[in-house]
């Protein structure tokens, strides 16, 4: 199979590439390398995958010195052109699109970026896939888009037409883009509903990076809604395991993909204050917690039923929050040990 993933040197980008790197696919890794949060990191992330940053040239093609079967495009979804003549000359059979403006609160700074990344990017991933047909589109959606649903676990089949952050009204358009396209056109297409993804290479613009940065050097964190908010903190390797479990199954079992978007989460919430407190006392540090309360665009829950993804591609998470929390902060303190 010839595989394309799309933001590839973002956190689980990066993470499906290392795992697709090692099989007999062919793969072509693209992202547009942006300045969103420390590019070091993103580097750092590709020189593992034998991409070394001297030699990534913009719209280049570069092949790994690690992996025979992995490739690199420095390139960016808005580039229409760019992307529909790299669709015509890869003939993709499978499109894992995992690029995208990420961050709830940044999207009350900065809005023309998730326009022009989640809604302009997405639209022409969805147009190239119209002009050269693919075994299957799956695409990253997010919990953000359950808004504010009051009923808990949160299916699928509930409503979404809530969203409140600008972030979440993208990614549902995403879901709504979609569908349209799989009605007009047939484009068989999967969304993937994130929850709260944490692991080592993480994002530093998520709590769970900046807690342990900050408890580390003695700094005060900001725990927001008074540490009553939950989440369904789902480790990476669970969120990888279940975008290639789809994967398997549009290309051996297509039938059994009974439903447009499906739910990757971890089923288990913890809240905010107990998260922190597992952080504690793996670093051997007391955080100094400033309680604030919540910010907008936050919800109070997130809690996913991953039923359909258990029924139709057998999703099963199997990593507990002490365990994962324990192999992120044992990365965290080796790449920063300095």
């Amino acid at each position: 199979m010839k595989i394309l993933v799309t933001g590839a040197a973002g956190f689980i980008g990066f993470h499906t590439t290392s795992r697709l790197a090692i099989s007999e696919h062919e793969i072509t890794a693209l992202d547009n390398i942006n300045s969103y949060y420390d590019t070091s990191l993103k580097f750092d992330r590709l020189s593992l995958l034998g991409l070394p940053k001297d030699a990534i040239r913009p719209a280049t093609p570069l092949t790994s010195d690690r992996y025979p079967n992995l490739r690199f495009i420095q390139l960016g979804l808005e580039d229409k052109k760019g992307l529909l003549d790299l669709f015509q000359t890869s003939s993709f059979d499978i499109v894992i699109n995992l690029a995208a403006q990420a961050g709830v609160r940044y999207s009350l700074q900065d809005p023309d970026a998730y326009i022009a990344s989640n809604i302009s990017g997405f639209f022409n991933i969805l147009e190239a896939c119209r002009a050269f047909p693919v075994t299957r589109l799956i695409y990253a959606s997010s919990s953000s888009v359950y808004g504010l649903n009051e009923k808990i676990p949160f299916s699928p089949e509930d409503k979404t037409d809530r969203p409140i952050s600008l972030y979440a009204a993208t990614k549902k358009s995403n879901e709504l883009m979609a569908h349209t396209y799989r009605h007009l056109f047939n484009i068989p297409v999967s969304g993937l509903r994130f929850f709260t993804v944490y692991g080592p290479w993480g994002r530093p613009d998520m709590a769970y990076y900046s807690f342990t940065k900050n408890i580390l050097a003695g700094k005060e964190i900001q725990v927001y809604n008074h540490g009553d908010q939950m989440r369904d903190f789902t480790f990476i390797d669970d969120i990888v395991e279940g975008i290639l479990r789809l994967m398997d199954n549009a290309i051996n079992h297509p039938g059994r993909l009974q439903h447009p978007v499906y739910n990757l989460g971890n089923n288990q919430p913890v809240k905010l204050i107990e998260f922190i407190e597992i952080l504690e006392s793996l670093l051997h540090k007391q955080a100094v917690k400033k309680f604030v309360p919540g910010q907008p665009g936050d919800v109070t829950v997130t809690y996913a039923d991953i039923s359909a993804s258990q029924n139709d591609f057998d999703y099963q998470p199997s990593t507990g929050i002490k365990d994962g929390l324990a192999r992120f902060t044992e990365w965290f303190l080796s790449y920063y040990k300095d």
